[in-house]
């Protein structure tokens, strides 16, 4: 039996890397950054992958790099919706869904405003890409696991936007989050379907958690097995007696 995690493996640059983890490290920020697209020799930003071998700047400064080149504004900005283009910002650049209406109007409103380059430096620059993945750390999808301050509906979400080891963010051009953010609703977890398939399973891996009188300090991991129809309950009842959700893994 095998797993879909939509949890990313962290990948991190430390100044005794070797040359095979530096380059684990480039190709870690592009997967991400680029969404797992094909990516040609010819379409390499050698510049920017030399500084990093050379340690003249870092990740964070890479993956800017990467957001600001041609090859991303061409796949994600110039022929894509301009929700589709802010959903996949906070998917490639925060490793989430955008939670709400107001994110997504500040970003429209500040790329209309002050151009392409400034939106982007937002996220890059934002104190959640700070606290979350600070200066050699590559983005990674977290959507689906706890964070401190997170809504319930990132949990749903994180599911529209990332949808299997496969995916490629490329391959859709309209936003698949707009009538869900524009109604404050929740969004419905549907997976990609397969001839004589079955209602999908996740697993759940949760830290802690547990009634309001157990030890505080009880850090054993419990392991949910629900269907997709339940899992938004089943996440609500967790986070109620304050576990902390270590991943949502599909079962496949």
């Amino acid at each position: 039996m095998g797993s879909i995690v939509l949890n990313s493996p962290k990948v991190e640059l430390w100044q005794t890397s070797s040359n095979e983890e530096v380059e684990a490290v480039i190709r870690a920020v592009y997967k991400q950054v680029l969404g797992n697209a094909h990516l040609l020799e010819s379409e390499r930003l050698v510049s920017g992958e030399s500084q990093l071998r050379d340690r003249k700047i870092s990740v964070r400064d890479f993956v800017r790099i990467v957001a600001k080149s041609e090859i991303y504004r061409a796949r994600f900005f110039e022929t894509t919706a301009p929700y589709r283009f802010i959903e996949l910002n906070f998917k490639h650049l925060l490793g989430r869904a955008p939670l709400d209406q107001t994110e997504v109007s500040e970003h429209i409103r500040r790329t209309v405003e002050s151009g392409y380059n400034a939106d982007i430096d937002s996220y890059i620059d934002s104190a959640e890409y700070e606290a979350s993945f600070g200066e050699n750390t590559v983005p990674y999808y977290q959507g689906n696991s706890s964070q401190v301050g997170q809504k319930q509906v990132g949990y749903n979400r994180i599911f529209g936007l990332v949808r299997g080891v496969a995916e490629t963010s490329s391959a859709v051009k309209s936003s698949q989050l707009v009538y869900a953010i524009a109604t404050n609703s929740a969004s419905k977890i549907t997976l990609p379907s397969t001839v004589g398939s079955t209602e999908k399973r996740f697993k759940i891996l949760v830290q802690g958690g547990s009634g309001k009188f157990d030890n505080p300090r009880r850090r054993a991991i419990t392991e949910y097995i629900v269907p997709a129809s339940n899992i938004t309950p089943q996440i609500q009842r967790i986070n109620r007696t304050n576990g902390k959700i270590v991943s949502i893994t599909e079962i496949v």
